[in-house]
This record gives C-alpha cells, sequence and structure tokens, in this order.
C-alpha cells in the first residue's frame, strides 16, 4: 500500500465511445441486400451511440448509501478467509500492542463488510435510489457480452476498527469504452466513500471498476 494513494494501476487515456465495425463481404442491389447491410449498420451505429450517451449521464451519479456495523466475529473470519494468520485480527491484546486502539479490519475488508454488517433499522431514510449501474449494464447486456470484475482500489484515512460504524455514499466516478483485440470493453467505475457515523471523518474510499467485454 502506498501511503495516502490508491492501490492499483493508474488510468490510461480512453478511445472514442462510440465505436462502429464495418461489414465484411458484399451485397447485392437487385435483390436488397445492401439496403438490409446498410439498415443494419445504421441500427448498431444508432445503439452504439445510444450507449455512449448513457455512459456520459451517469457519470456522477449516487449509487446509494448505506450504514454499517464492523463486528469481531466477520472480521476474524474474513481475515481467516484470506490466509492472514495475524493474530492483530483476532486479538485485542496483540491489535493494542501493534499500535491499534481494536482490533483492525484486513485492508481489502471495505469490499465485503456490507455483506456482515448492514441491518435494515439503522439504514438512512432515501438510502437506496435506483443504481445507474444496473440500468447501464442491461442496455449493454442486451447483446450478450461477459461481466468482469475489474481494479479494485482502497484509499485509507485511517484503519477500521471493530466497533466502528461507517456510512457511505457511493457514486458513479467514470465510465468509458476502449477497443481491445477487436472487441469493446465499456468500464464503469463506481466511488464510494466511508465516514464515521459519530464524528463525519473519512475513514476508506474503494474504488471498484466493473467491465463489460462485448
Amino acid at each position: 500500500m502506498v501511503p495516502g494513494g490508491w492501490i492499483g494501476p493508474g488510468d490510461d487515456d480512453p478511445l472514442p465511445l462510440a465505436l462502429h465495425r464495418p461489414s465484411v463481404g458484399t451485397c447485392r442491389d437487385d435483390v436488397g441486400e445492401c439496403g438490409a447491410a446498410r439498415d443494419e449498420e445504421e441500427t448498431v451505429a444508432e445503439g452504439a451511440d445510444s450507449i455512449a450517451e448513457s455512459l456520459k449521464e451517469i457519470i456522477g451519479k449516487p449509487t446509494g448509501s448505506s450504514r454499517v456495523v464492523v463486528e469481531r466475529g466477520p472480521v476474524s473470519l474474513f481475515a481467516a478467509a484470506v490466509k492472514s494468520t495475524s493474530p492483530v485480527y483476532r486479538n485485542l491484546e496483540a491489535a493494542r500492542a501493534a499500535g491499534f486502539d481494536a482490533i483492525p479490519a484486513p485492508p481489502t475488508w471495505p469490499f465485503a463488510m456490507e455483506f456482515a454488517g448492514h441491518f435494515e433499522e439503522i439504514q438512512p431514510e432515501g438510502a437506496q435510489p435506483p443504481n445507474p449501474l444496473g440500468t447501464i449494464m442491461g442496455l449493454l447486456m442486451a447483446n450478450g457480452g461477459l461481466i468482469l470484475h475489474g481494479e479494485q482500489e482502497f484509499l485509507y484515512h485511517r484503519p477500521v476498527q471493530v466497533g466502528d460504524v461507517l456510512v457511505s455514499e457511493g457514486r458513479i466516478a467514470d465510465a468509458y469504452q476502449k477497443e481491445s483485440k477487436g472487441r469493446v470493453m465499456t468500464f464503469i467505475v463506481s466511488e464510494t466513500n466511508w465516514s464515521d457515523d459519530t464524528t463525519g471523518a473519512p475513514v476508506v474510499t474503494t474504488r471498484f471498476n466493473l467491465i463489460h467485454r462485448a
């Protein structure tokens, strides 16, 4: 981990959003093949333009908020799942000897903590607006393809520790397309800022890159 910096590779310059593949082969005007081919090309181009506009529109939109409680049991189980044998994730005395106020969570815990400490009765009002991530993925998957987990980045302001109650605010940070080996790759970057529920101080910011390959 680089202090005060992101974990993960740097960003690349995106290619234009709307990508168009020319048709391969020939057609015969006398039987209307050329007209049909042109119609198909125009439909593909219009679809690419529509997705390009949708990607621009979702940048900056909220993905929801939540409140989670960081508990000792899930933290120790997560540490075991990632093959950590360090006693600081299981023993309070070991954690304090290492300089922590409480048992800390492993560095990648924020990716999973909503699945362990999310309780309905403590959620903020209006916490789950329509998620633009699902909407754009629906458009992309209408024509098939693969969904891939890309980069996962964590920027820590202080350690996440057992006993914390954290509140998140998420948004779409970026959305763009590239061409790779003849395929269109769509990248959607979501960013979530977690803060201390009592003080409002920032704790950790996560970035997640979801990729669709046509």
